[in-house]
């Protein structure tokens, strides 16, 4: 095969490559009915410590003493007491004694027990067994308020619909004490919908094929004391809610996130940094063996603090990749002393070998078993994909074998909207300063592979000074007051090769077990990866195209000749920083600053030949921008730049390759030669 033919495979396969990148399918996500954010008019609600008005128990006395006989004498007679007058009026469903609430504020205390809700139970049938309901994406119908009403169990095992002030309380001595079983035959265990004011506490929720507990539409709510676990998406779920709090919690086991406050009320988009309140709270929780401890699409106006998020696969995130969540893109979650660490569970081996294909029921969940749900990076501390205004001081982020903080941008085409003016609208003005990296709260060193990973776009984002690993090399450093800034940039994309990587990876479905090749996200190492494949092609090409055009119009040339092997040490040095992508080092920038040398005595040899002179000043002006692409990635942020320099890097020289294709296939000219000594020019030989 002729150079030339080689070198159109070449173009074909990256062609071929940017079509799938550009075509990558979006991940799912939590899907519902329209809804909007609540009025702002309620309040966070108090615990009521007088006696409850409903009682539910199961039936079984010497099963119930069994229960209750290591706890404390106090707490035994009072459940004694309760058991009693519970066998005489109370009910042994919990959804009867929610079905018998007449008025707000009343009490609800369910007493040590398995609670199965058996009536619940038994699959749709009648009216309820086809509702003309729009599907998700993800197998279940989006229901109307209403239709929740007239079918309360199709997807509830516990529905509590319109309820005001209603507080349900465990009354044992720990969580595990009551514990409220869907058996993977409920998308939620517990569902409060639009019931502002409700309080939950001291009992657990488990095994659904969507959410433990969740709390949709509330303008009011407390989730106190209580534990969610083995759940195919989330734990703990509350969507488009405000005065919100969390406390004392604990969530594991589940295949998305273990505490997901999306779409909390948007009530502080339009300002800075100092907020007058926030929408939710989220403190004294644990949330750990899950894909990812916290999550939150358009979590915005969320405080948490206090908290350890440890052995998920990553340990917070805040996202706008999903279309359908009021209060795009997210904004003002301030994240504040909570222990971050060990983040690097591996749940996509389950996806892998079938695990997760079964169903929810025999995967095993109990025994450890997570199936992820979306595409994101393990091993990761907290993960921002497109967020504003969000805070990150003095958290404890240690022991992660990625990175401690992932910041990059989500154009708003990924949530569906497609005007110009709001593609560039993340991330900005994240703020990471005073956070202890790669130490424990004991004072111990447990470092973390990269302090940050960043794909350079957005304005106004700062991390602290002494982040010792990240990639790029330079960042913008936080000043003393929130707002300052030192060497900062206002980038309207992320660097190109980094873009193709996240493109790769969100080609994931856990559904079909599609996991995306070249990502090692997934476990791709060494050539494998997209980021070393892309670099291997473009070296390929113009080891290619430089040495044709050496052939052809710079051979015996000493200065082209130097020029072209400390391209090639460049490019050897591009491809080997590429596999070393979690912690890339000095390697990038020398690199860039090996090929820079090399494209500008390239450009000043075809000068010095008589070369084209655009093509030569093209060939010196890729030299200038490599070199100070470098100075950019390495030394210090360069102002005023659009975009980074690797995107004018990459069109231009799709264009120098183009016209070095073109000036080595013309035909060479003879060379001059002088007149024999004595004979006048011009005349015969």
């Amino acid at each position: 095969m002729s150079w030339t033919r080689r070198f159109l495979a070449v173009l074909a396969v990256a062609g071929t490559l940017l079509a799938a990148l550009l075509t990558a399918p979006p991940a799912l996500a939590h899907e519902e009915r329209p809804v909007g954010f609540p009025d702002g008019a309620g309040s966070v609600p108090v615990h009521r410590d007088e006696e409850p008005d409903l009682l539910v128990c199961k039936k079984g006395r010497a099963a119930f003493e069994r229960r209750i006989a290591s706890f404390p004498q106090a707490l035994l007679e009072k459940n004694r007491t309760l058991y009693d007058r519970c066998l005489r009026e109370g009910y042994r469903h919990l959804q009867q004694a929610v079905d018998a609430v007449d008025r707000p504020g009343t009490t609800i205390a369910i007493l040590p027990g398995l609670y199965e809700e058996e009536p619940s139970q038994p699959a749709p049938s009648g009216a309820c067994a086809r509702l003309d309901a729009p599907d998700s994406q993800l197998g279940y119908q989006i229901l109307s308020f209403a239709q929740q009403k007239q079918c309360p169990h199709n997807q509830n095992l516990v529905a509590i619909l319109g309820k005001k002030d209603l507080q349900i309380e465990g009354t044992g001595a720990r969580r595990t004490d009551v514990v409220i079983d869907a058996k993977y035959q409920k998308l939620n265990a517990i569902r409060a919908d639009s019931s502002d004011g409700v309080y939950f506490k001291n009992f657990t929720a488990q095994r659904t094929t969507f959410n433990a507990l969740y709390v949709l539409a509330g303008d009011g709510f407390v989730i106190d004391d209580v534990l969610t676990r083995w759940n195919d998406e989330y734990g703990f779920l509350t969507f488009a809610g405000d005065h919100g709090l969390y406390k004392n919690c604990e969530s594991y086991g589940n295949g998305d996130s273990g505490i997901y406050p999306g779409s909390a009320s948007d009530l502080n988009n339009d300002r800075g940094y100092e907020v007058p309140r926030y929408a939710i709270e989220i403190t004294g929780c644990r949330s750990h063996h899950n894909m990812v401890g916290y999550s939150g699409t358009a979590g915005d106006s969320v405080y948490v603090h206090g908290n350890e998020f440890d052995h998920n696969m990553g340990g917070a995130s805040m996202d706008s990749a999903f279309p359908g969540h009021p209060g795009l893109p997210q904004n003002h979650a301030r994240f504040e002393n909570n222990r971050i660490h060990h983040n690097n569970a591996d749940y996509y081996r389950y996806i892998k070998d079938g695990t997760c294909s079964r169903p929810p029921a025999e995967r095993g969940y109990e025994q450890g078993v997570v199936c992820p749900q979306i595409s994101m990076p393990p091993g990761t501390g907290i993960i921002t994909a497109g967020g504003n205004w969000n805070l990150y001081e003095g958290n404890w982020v240690y022991g992660h074998d990625r990175a401690a903080f992932f910041l990059s941008a989500v154009p708003a085409f990924i949530r569906g909207e497609g005007a110009w003016s709001k593609q560039t609208d993340t991330s900005h003005h994240n703020r990471y300063a005073g956070n202890r990296l790669g130490t424990d709260p004991e004072g111990n060193r447990v470092p973390n592979r990269t302090d940050v990973w960043w794909d350079g776009q957005g304005g106004g984002n700062c991390w602290q000074p002494g982040a010792t690993t990240s990639t790029p090399a330079t960042l913008p450093v936080c000043g003393t007051a929130r707002g300052d800034v030192d060497g900062g940039s206002d980038r309207l994309v992320g660097e190109p090769v980094k873009l193709a990587q996240l493109m790769v990876c969100a080609d994931y479905d856990a559904r079909s077990a599609r996991v995306p090749a070249g990502c090692d996200w997934y476990g791709a190492r060494g050539v494998e990866r997209v980021e070393t494949q892309l670099a291997l092609a473009a070296a390929a090409v113009l080891i290619l195209v430089g040495a044709v055009l050496w052939r052809r119009r710079l051979r015996g040339d000493r200065l082209a000749g130097a020029a072209l092997l400390l391209g090639l040490a460049g490019l050897a040095l591009d491809v080997a920083g590429s596999t070393l992508a979690l912690r890339p080092g000095p390697l990038p920038a020398l690199a860039l600053l090996a090929t820079g040398l090399a494209w500008a005595g390239l450009g000043a040899a075809l000068a010095r030949r008589h070369a084209a002179r655009g093509f030569a000043t093209l060939t010196l002006l890729l030299g200038v921008l490599t070199l100070a692409d470098a100075f950019d990635q390495a030394v210090h942020l360069i102002p005023w730049t659009p975009v980074g320099l690797g995107w004018p890097r990459l069109v231009l020289g799709l264009v120098w390759v183009l016209w070095a294709v073109a000036s080595a296939a013309r035909r060479t000219p003879e060379p001059e030669t002088a007149p024999p000594a004595g004979q006048p020019e011009g005349s015969p030989a």
